[in-house]
């Protein structure tokens, strides 16, 4: 008998079930999905408060600390879930070995490729690159 048949569901759940790593990537879905939400209703509600949406107020406000570091956990959380997400629908999907991979790896350069191209450029804006 497998490791995998004799676990409890619980023994299943905590990484000894058949897929070896149990309810971790379960528990980092919800987290990153909770993050998002807390931190979507924070640019929603910053977004409202602040006097006028225009270029340059926009970046007054993100040249705050209180406004780029939210903002650039955003920018990560985001790209991570939606990684995560994409790679499930890989999973379920696409049953050849050889594609499954590298089309992980494709998704993974393109959420490495947009999250330091965002970060980017909230930090030219944050650190106080003159306007273009």
């Amino acid at each position: 008998m497998s490791r995998g048949e004799s676990a409890t569901p619980l023994g299943k759940v905590r990484g000894l079930g058949s897929a070896g790593h149990g309810g971790s990537h379960w528990l980092e879905e919800r987290f990153t999905s909770v993050s998002l939400v807390l931190l979507s209703l924070w640019l929603i509600f910053s977004l409202i408060m602040l006097p006028a949406l225009d270029r340059q107020t926009m970046t007054e406000w993100l040249r705050s600390a209180w406004a780029a570091i939210p903002m650039a956990l955003l920018v990560i959380t985001a790209f991570k879930h939606g990684l995560d997400g994409m790679k499930v629908i890989v999973d379920d999907y696409v049953h050849e070995e050889g594609s499954r991979i590298g089309l992980h790896f494709v998704l993974t350069m393109a959420a490495i490729a947009g999250t330091a191209v965002s970060l980017f450029a909230l930090a030219k804006i944050a650190f106080g690159a003159p306007a273009a």
